[in-house]
Formats: structure tokens, sequence, C-alpha cells
């Protein structure tokens, strides 16, 4: 059953009183409790309403209305989105709830309207719209990230890359570490203690990374882009990624980066080592 939950306007919210160091505490609490269990799925707190503006329809005729609004008690500071067993559970988590204003205050809860309460109306063909357009929607908050195999060679990638561009590696699980039994004959022997799943950061980037199960791979047909912001830098990461590697173009000024080049590392990743051009 998926919810709205309203925390409802109050005098201090429209005024722009922010919460208190202590009530956003208890609030984050709360939330990652609502993150841990699954439930919520979104939620933000609401600017005043003077902030806000209201369109008014009249036939074909459409006003644009300026805040502030005058009816408080019906105005909304804040928002969740949970998906939940049943309505009376969604109760009980708002019970648990810290109170959000330093006042009295209320928190609504409406149930979303589903594709089965629209009735016949709601033909197969428009069903079929929804389905589009939610794939469509879903797909805009989609992300491709870069997974490299290293066939048995992951643990030494991992240190190499610690090293020669300061990568953080935050997960590392093991083939012989699977929650579920592996099909047999999956693996190549040997391969039981080999990194099954990795994830490590180059700056902000996160990428992935496995053995794989003992395949043969080549790194062919694209690059890393490696994006710095000095030469300085781009020097030292060129020239650790280049050892027991090998440099296919040096690093020179192009007319799109002062300092850009490319060079495979002993791993067979290709990489692009590039400076961020400076805005004229």
């Amino acid at each position: 059953m998926r919810v709205v939950v309203f925390v409802k306007a109050t005098p201090s919210s429209e005024a722009g009183l922010m919460p208190s160091e202590r009530l956003m505490v208890d609030m984050g609490n709360f939330n990652e409790e609502l993150v841990k269990a699954g439930i919520m799925k979104d939620g933000a707190g609401l600017r005043p309403s003077a902030q806000a503006v209201r369109v008014r329809f009249s036939g074909a005729d459409r006003t644009v209305i300026n805040g502030p609004f005058a009816e408080t008690k019906e105005l909304v500071a804040g928002f969740w989105l949970w998906e939940v067993p049943s309505l009376a559970d969604a109760i009980a988590w708002v019970r648990k709830c810290p109170n959000p204003m330093p006042e009295e205050s209320e928190i609504e809860i409406r149930p979303f309207i589903e594709w089965e309460d629209l009735g016949e109306g709601f033909t197969p063909e428009l069903k079929a719209q929804e389905a589009r357009l939610d794939a469509q929607a879903a797909m805009s908050r989609a992300t491709v990230q870069s997974y490299l195999f290293f066939n048995g060679r992951c643990d030494e990638a991992l240190a190499f890359y610690t090293t020669a561009v300061q990568a953080k590696v935050s997960t590392v699980l093991r083939w012989n570490e699977s929650p579920e039994t592996l099909p047999p004959g999956l693996l190549k022997p040997g391969f039981e203690t080999k990194v099954m799943h990795c994830e490590f950061k180059v700056g902000g980037t996160t990428v992935l990374a496995s053995d794989g199960c003992g395949e043969d791979t080549r790194f062919q047909g694209f690059r890393l882009a490696l994006t710095v912001p000095t030469e300085a830098a781009a020097d030292l990461a060129f020239t650790a990624l280049a050892d027991g590697g090998r440099i296919d173009l040096p690093l020179a000024k192009t007319f799109w980066s002062p300092r850009y080049g490319m060079v495979t590392d002993r791993f067979g990743i290709g990489w692009m080592v590039m400076v961020i051009a400076q805005q004229q």
C-alpha cells in the first residue's frame, strides 16, 4: 500500500522558522528507521507558502495567485512517500514520529489511488500507456557505471588503483562468501576465494569490478575518462597508470584541455587523463 504522509503547516513553519538541531537529529534518526524498514521512498520539507503560487482553473481561464495563503491549517510543510502493508502500519509509524513542529501539529496520511481503484474506465489501453510512462520515468533515474572483470587479478588491481589514482575501496565480496549456493561448474577451479563483486571510488565516481568466473576477458572499445583539476595531478596519475602498462598518447596541450593523454594500464584498462579546461 502506497501512502503520502503530509506534515501540516503551523504558524512557525509559515513564518519560515527552521527546525532546531535537536529536532533535525531526531527526524534524521526517524527517517533512518523508515529507510532500514524499507518503507520510505521519498520525502522533503517545503518552503512557506509565501514562496508558493497557486494556479486557479475556471473553464479556459488560468489565474496565478501568489502566496502567502491564509488557511495555515490546510497547508503542507513537508511530506513522505511510504510503502506499507496497511493503513494501520502507516499510523503506527506516524505515532513514533517526533513532533515535527515546536507547537501542536498534525500529520495526515493519504493512500494513493491505485490502478484497481479506477474501475472499468481504466481500459487496457490506458493501463498500457500508464505502464509505458512509468517505465520511461524510471529510466530517467537510471545510471550507467563501468563494471570491470579482471579474470583473477582483481585484488592486484584494487591495490594498484589505490596507489595510482587514490581509489577508495568500499566493498569486496568473494565467491566463497556468496549468500546463495553457486551453480555447479560456474567457477573456474581456484576461483573460490576470488572477488565476486567489489566497488571502489576514484574521486566522486564509483567503479564496479569482479574477477568474473574465470572466463577470458579483454578490455577493448572503451576507455575510462579521468578528469583532474590540475596539470600536476594529471602528470602524477598518468605516470602511475603507465607503470607496467603503455603510453598510447603522451600528455600534451589540446584545444579542449590544457593537458590530455591516453594510457593503457598493466591490466589492459585504457584511460584518458585530462585536466578540466579553464573557462575563458
